[in-house]
């Protein structure tokens, strides 16, 4: 199975850094859950690296420019998606903005796997 994580931020280095300086001054108001997750403010948490290396499925990880540039469609973001010749939601954006923690997104991500 192909998973699509999609992020709700844009690509590019100056984004990477405005991302990085709102994650620390306000991060209570960075509008990126999944990556509120996944990353601290300079690298991705160990935890879900560990996960990332340990899963059977195939990840793949897009900003919502890129996502929406290569499969021509658009979500409420983040979003991380089954891959499909329509990818289907695996968790909306409401539903991943619910989790409190890394390993709670680890432990949903691999129930859905199941």
């Amino acid at each position: 199975m192909k998973l699509i994580f999609v992020y709700n931020a844009t690509s590019g280095k100056l984004n990477v850094l405005f991302d990085i300086a709102h994650k620390i001054i306000s991060p209570s108001t960075y509008d990126c859950s999944l990556c509120a997750l996944t990353h601290g403010a300079f690298a991705e948490k160990k935890a879900w690296a560990k996960f990332r290396d340990e899963s059977s499925a195939e990840m793949i990880f897009l900003h919502k420019d890129e996502f929406e540039k290569q499969y021509g469609l658009r979500h409420t973001y983040p979003v991380i998606l089954k891959d499909a010749a329509v990818p289907e939601v695996l968790l909306s954006a409401k539903q991943i903005g619910s989790v409190s923690t890394v390993d709670e997104l680890i432990a949903i991500v691999t129930k859905k796997l199941g």
